[in-house]
């Protein structure tokens, strides 16, 4: 049964610095080792989507309906984009513009 005595102590208490314990963090993960718990998420998100119809499904439902399309475009497909776009060797991205690219 539950007993509020046990499931008081079983609270980890702060200390006079807002720590638990002595506040020293732990290792953690190390630089480039993926997050389980999300790669776990993502397939299972995987396995629902192939249990629902797969690329065939998604396809059929963008062409249902012009709203599906607009979610499609506009919030399914970005998110297979890169967050950030650099140029040659990770640099900035240079742009060269000449005289037949600028109309005026």
């Amino acid at each position: 049964m539950n007993n509020p005595k046990n499931a008081a102590s079983a609270v980890k208490q702060t200390g006079k610095n807002g720590k638990i314990g002595a506040g020293a963090p732990g290792p953690g993960r190390k630089k480039g080792v993926p997050n389980k718990t999300t790669q776990a998420a993502k397939d299972a998100i995987v396995i629902a989507a192939e249990e629902l119809g797969g690329v065939d499904r998604l396809v059929a439902w963008v062409k249902a309906d012009p709203a599906n399309e607009r979610v499609f475009w506009g919030t399914i497909y970005p998110k297979l984009l890169p967050l950030q776009v650099s140029g040659e060797g990770g640099g900035p991205l240079q742009l060269v513009l000449n005289g037949s690219d600028v109309h005026g």
